[in-house]
């Protein structure tokens, strides 16, 4: 496969398409759009329900998917290969049935396939809705890259239409036969965007954050669907909201807009960066946008009746137990948590596929050890009640071998201490008030204590609570 089509553009990185709509605002919404069309394949739906932080973790997921497609659309082709070749390990591990006892399996290549092929269709419509529909020879490009990442993750681009002309009698039928309204498109259209958590940038001004969410939640649900196939929207049963149409066409028209502001104020990494940074970052940028939303917070609390903000209650193991361990948000701890925690390190440190194996086989040991010492009715699952009373006995064997893993992970050079350099890659901050000594460094049995007194819930002043506990 050639990085160039046949005009000799680029089907990868600067001068892609890609490249130009990764940093335009119209595409957020034609990715939420692509998220539920990918969320009402059975399979997909079923993959995500099971095993995706997407409920109890947006921003993680956010930050995550968004690095990983500018792996993916990046022009170095090593890069490229290295990234692939880490979502194929993570898909492989995604497998098992639905609430209909129908198999799912993240790496069946008629579902990636369609997976790609939401993301091409959203942009197709993306622009058209802005009333700048592509021309063929732009669409025919697009196409190219689309058919290009599929070939890169999947090695067989041919799993989509060779041409554009082939491809909407594909989409179209994909749309007609096979996809459904999945409990994943429920929650991501009326309960993600109504009760998500805010992002880490924030997390203390909950009272500004909850203003904007009750205005901007059923907007970006009711755009969302009204912008979905015309056949879909009525077999799924899903509302036409009075006045949607004008809605949706005024939103990606605002968008589009957008594109128009200083270089720098809508650019894709910025603002992803700023969605996902910690709360106590060191990045000179935080500091600057928290006075500016403390300002707007001050103004809230001026003309509205909202309670005033109070700083949250230390949380209890039923706290925990929800914030940090029920990674996926269902509600019950169960393996998919626990591998969603391996999986978000794993993608922190980059880790090839010894070391990613070996965390993955260390958490697989810690929940099996969970589920001997929890689950006491036997239902192959922990609920919050079995935590809650047994949290105090959590620190096994299984879990400080989990604990020694990541430290071996995350030790990089092998000197048995944990530099500034290891510690941002793993915490994405740099060393605070030197806590580990005057070397500078984190030893392993401070790394340990600190890592087994947080997952056992007994403290929440550690390097790891905007770790796993942060959405």
């Amino acid at each position: 496969m050639t990085d160039t089509t046949a005009a000799g553009t680029p089907l990868f990185g600067p001068g892609s398409k890609f490249d130009t709509f990764v940093n335009d605002p119209r595409w957020a919404l034609a990715l939420v759009r692509a998220l539920v069309l990918e969320a009402a394949h059975p399979q997909v739906g079923a993959a995500l329900l099971d095993n995706s932080t997407f409920v109890a973790h947006p921003w993680r997921r956010l930050w995550n998917t968004y690095r990983s497609l500018r792996r993916m659309f990046g022009a170095d082709e090593a890069v490229r290969a290295r990234e692939a070749a880490r979502l194929n390990r993570m898909h492989a591990r995604l497998a098992g049935t639905d609430t209909r006892e129908r198999p799912y399996d993240a790496m069946d290549p008629e579902v990636r396939a369609w997976v790609v092929a939401t993301l091409f269709e959203s942009t197709v419509t993306m622009c058209r809705l802005s009333g700048q529909p592509l021309d063929p020879a732009e669409m025919e490009r697009v196409y190219a890259e689309y058919r290009a990442f599929l070939g890169a993750l999947d090695g067989d681009e041919g799993r989509l239409p060779e041409t554009v002309r082939e491809f909407w009698p594909y989409f179209d039928r994909i749309v007609e036969e096979e996809l459904e309204n999945t409990e994943a498109v429920r929650i991501i259209l009326y309960q993600m965007f109504d009760h998500v958590p805010a992002p880490p940038l924030l997390h203390g001004l909950p009272t500004l954050w909850a203003a904007g969410r009750t205005l901007a939640g059923p907007v970006i649900g009711a755009v969302t669907v009204a912008s979905l196939p015309e056949s879909f929207r009525h077999r799924a049963g899903l509302p036409d909201t009075p006045g949607a149409g004008l809605l949706l066409q005024s939103a990606y028209f605002a968008a589009g807009l957008a594109r128009f502001l200083p270089p720098g104020w809508v650019e894709a990494d910025a603002v992803v960066g700023l969605l996902s940074m910690s709360p106590d970052s060191d990045d000179p940028r935080l500091r600057a946008v928290r006075d500016t939303v403390k300002r707007a917070g001050a103004f809230v609390r001026l003309v509205t009746p909202l309670p005033a903000e109070s700083p949250e209650p230390s949380p209890g193991a039923g706290e925990f137990f929800d914030q940090v361990l029920d990674q996926t948000g269902d509600g019950r701890l169960t393996w998919p948590d626990l591998a969603a925690m391996a999986r978000e390190l794993s993608t922190r440190l980059d880790l090839d596929e010894p070391r990613e194996t070996r965390l993955y086989a260390a958490y697989a040991d810690w929940w099996r050890e969970l589920q001997s010492a929890l689950d006491t009715d036997g239902d192959g699952r922990v609920s919050r009640a079995e935590y809650a009373a047994a949290a105090p006995t959590l620190a096994g064997p299984a879990l400080i071998r989990v604990a020694e893993v990541l430290f071996d992970a995350t030790d990089t050079n092998g000197d048995g201490t944990i530099d500034a350099d290891e510690f941002r890659a793993l915490f994405r901050r740099a060393f605070h008030r030197d806590p580990f000594g005057t070397d500078g460094a984190y030893s392993r049995a401070d790394f340990v204590r600190d890592f087994l007194e947080f997952m056992a819930g007994r403290r929440r002043t550690t390097p790891f609570d905007p770790l796993l506990a942060e959405a």
